[in-house]
């Protein structure tokens, strides 16, 4: 059987011919077939695609790829006969009324209300515009994250010209509330970002304390959930986790990516806000686009100009599939991964090779080699990386600071500030069933490389 799955293709071929009866009335078109020489490139552009890593199988735990459903895969390509255009109704009609209803999913699953959305090419353009709104509201005044928030926080605020204060993590990674509460202090600071959870090591910021002492000090609140937004469905999170996730609703904005775990190809995230009235700050005409509809055209509330319809299509259909519901078959997917991230979390801890650095918030585990001093556990951390690759298990590196390895104690000598780690993105549910396999190829890369 393929690991690619191809199956459902037939099924294309049947929408298509759906697709088309809506076109009846015009006249056919003939197109002269050059089978031949589409075959040649396109098998030519397979064979350079070999190039990779498997990221669409189990042995991959790498980075935050998670292979797109079957049905988001058809969707996207059937709506890719018509190639519409979300920017304006003129380009992409039917494919932005799916938009606002997959978006106002978003809106409700994360516990909006009221809401202004639409779809992006990705995190760091949602986040983008997010933070523009925030500058828009908040002139002259900083933006605040943790240091382990993403690093485009910080560049974006470079883009915009907006001061950005990086603010320190406690020991598993997740905002340092009493120092934000200092720096709030100051009156500087007019949006905070809270990330629900972090890249690295899936921290979760505690939203309900960063609300409060912003709300405080008359400061905006943005929520960074482009990876983790999803677990707000999930059911097995820890007590403070779960009071992360059903604080979002309070929020200003928020970010979720639905290329991540909503199942979907790149690129597809989105940015929500709770209050509809900062569509003013978007305001402008367009005396060339906006001229079939009097409704919302989506390019109205958009940084972005062009943006693929396609992807709102595919996201319509997967919800409509998979309904963004606590219990639904898309949940218990989320649950399944974050099952198998306790299970490995506990395989490591009990492994005297390996220092776990706590136990994950959601589906990220994060280990150091044990070694006498950090410079000798980041090295071994390297070569272990790369001897898993060699028996086609797939892991990923990352940095952390002493204030976050530290109480793992993986060393006996700290003689740099810094340690590198290996780390798992465990985000399939087929990862539960494939959690011996992974640990059997883990132990004999661990033998090989201690050896």
């Amino acid at each position: 059987m393929s690991t690619l799955d191809p199956a459902g293709l037939d099924l294309l071929e049947e929408a298509l011919a759906v697709l088309d009866e809506g076109f009846a009335r015009l006249p056919r078109l003939e197109r002269r077939s050059e089978r031949e020489r589409w075959r040649a490139v396109l098998l030519e552009a397979a064979g350079r695609l070999r190039d990779n890593y498997p990221y669409h199988h189990p042995l991959y735990v790498g980075q935050m790829l998670k292979p797109p459903h079957p049905v988001a895969r058809l969707a996207y390509a059937l709506a890719m006969w018509l190639n519409p255009n979300n920017h304006a109704l003129d380009g992409g009609r039917a494919s932005s009324a799916m938009e606002r209803e997959a978006v106002s999913a978003l809106a409700t699953m994360l516990g909006f209300d009221e809401h202004l959305g639409h779809l992006a090419g990705g995190g760091t353009m949602a986040n983008f515009e997010a933070l523009w709104v925030a500058r828009e509201l908040e002139p002259g005044r900083a933006i605040a994250a943790s240091t382990q928030a993403h690093y485009t926080h910080a560049r974006l605020c470079a883009v915009l010209g907006v001061p950005f204060v990086a603010l320190p993590v406690d020991a598993r990674g997740r905002l340092d509330v009493a120092a934000l509460e200092s720096a709030l202090a100051g009156g500087g600071i007019g949006t905070v970002v809270a990330t629900l959870g972090t890249t690295a090591a899936g921290a979760v910021d505690p939203l309900p304390e960063i609300l409060e002492l912003a709300r405080r000090q008359g400061a905006r609140v943005h929520v960074d959930a482009a990876y983790g937004g999803y677990f707000t469905l999930a059911e097995n999170l820890e007590s403070e986790a779960r009071a992360a996730f059903d604080a979002i609703g309070g929020a200003d904005s928020a970010v979720v990516d639905p290329h991540k775990h909503g199942l979907q190809p790149y690129g597809c995230g989105c940015v929500l806000f709770r209050d509809p009235g900062v569509g003013r700050i978007y305001r402008h005409d367009s005396p060339y686009t906006y001229f079939s509809s009097p409704e919302l055209h989506l390019g109205e509330i958009s940084l972005e100009c062009s943006r693929a319809g396609a992807a709102a299509v595919a996201l319509w259909t997967t919800q409509r599939l998979l309904p963004l519901e606590r219990g639904g078959e898309l949940a218990l997917g989320l649950e399944a991964g974050r099952e198998a991230a306790l299970a490995l979390h506990a395989a490591l801890a009990a492994d005297r090779r390996f220092a776990p650095l706590g136990a994950p918030e959601l589906d990220i585990v994060v280990w150091a080699v044990r070694a006498p001093t950090a410079s000798e556990s980041s090295e071994l951390a390297r070569r272990l990386f790369e001897a898993a690759a060699a028996r086609d298990l797939h892991l990923a590196l990352a940095t952390f600071p002493r204030a976050m390895a530290g109480a793992a104690r993986p060393v006996l000598e700290w003689d740099r500030p810094e340690i590198r780690c290996l780390r798992a993105c465990v985000m399939k549910p087929e990862h539960r069933e494939w959690l011996a396999e992974i640990l059997a190829r883990l132990d004999a890369a661990t033998s090989a490389t201690l050896a």
